[in-house]
């Protein structure tokens, strides 16, 4: 099937009142899992591929965006295919080229005057070549190089009358909202903010997505999705099951040396935790 455009995919989920998965891409493997997954599930999904993966992968954005396209176009599912958590504005400008339709430029480390000016062009940048951005405001805390932040600590929510500021000063397309999930959580034991999330679905007119939602359990998902989420992305859900599936080979079989043996086993664990995602929303 050819790639549908993340837009797309949100606006329709949007439209109704669902949740849409966006999962989180490192190897070959996991994109064969997302796809594998949605087809089991008969659900669209995001696979999405962060600026971590590509630094993991010599620091070049192709070879993983080649295969994850290639495996999204042989897939039965609808599928798009985003650039996440892009911090370098070389990297942004890669995106076109490369056959993303989506870019999650995340300017959160920055004070707000200078997130909002550096948003605002990646938003210009991304308007003149149809490329849908999303953006962050607030802390959701637990990203690679950050020490560990209190999802509940002050000043760490997004605030709503900021958020709606935001969106009109910098015309992104989506928002990430800090709502009480953390990055790379590998037990589901956050507590949302409905009533916030609410609040902030009133305050901006464009769709919300959710991070760290790996950490966060299925009745929580599912009000968070009827209180106003759109974009529920999940990473940490997928290597906890990679992990899992291939620590359990390795351990019953401790002189098996071909990679195929546990990797197998790990991308099957991987689609039954995408699969599960999506029926959930």
């Amino acid at each position: 099937m050819p790639l549908v455009r993340t837009g797309d995919l949100v606006t329709e989920a949007r439209s109704a009142a669902r949740g849409l998965a966006a999962f989180n891409v490192i190897t070959l493997e996991h994109a064969e899992a997302i796809a594998a997954g949605a087809e089991q599930a008969g659900a669209p999904a995001i696979l999405q591929v962060s600026e971590n993966a590509v630094k993991f992968h010599g620091g070049r954005l192709s070879a993983i965006a080649a295969a994850a396209t290639a495996v999204a176009r042989a897939s039965a599912a609808p599928l798009a295919l985003h650039l996440d958590h892009v911090e370098s504005v070389d990297l942004l400008h890669q995106a076109h080229a490369e056959g993303f339709g989506s870019v999650m430029f995340d300017a959160s480390r920055l004070d707000y005057g200078d997130n909002v000016k550096a948003t605002a062009e990646a938003v210009r940048w991304g308007r003149e070549r149809g490329i849908w951005i999303e953006a962050e405001l607030g802390r959701v805390g637990g990203k690679a190089g950050e020490p560990p932040l209190d999802a509940h600590a002050p000043g760490v929510r997004t605030d709503p009358a900021e958020a709606a500021a935001y969106v009109a000063d910098t015309g992104v397309d989506a928002l990430a909202v800090a709502v009480g999930s953390s990055h790379a959580m590998t037990e589901r034991t956050a507590t949302l903010d409905h009533d916030l999330i609410r609040a902030l679905r009133d305050a901006v007119p464009v769709p919300l997505v959710l991070h760290g939602s790996s950490g966060v359990p299925d009745d929580e998902i599912r009000a968070a999705v009827a209180a106003g989420m759109v974009k529920i992305n999940v990473g940490t859900a997928l290597n906890t099951a990679f992990t899992g599936a291939v620590r359990a080979h390795l351990a019953a079989h401790p002189k098996g040396v071909d990679p195929r043996a546990y990797l197998r086993p790990a991308r099957e664990a991987m689609a039954k935790t995408v699969a599960s995602f999506l029926r959930l929303l």
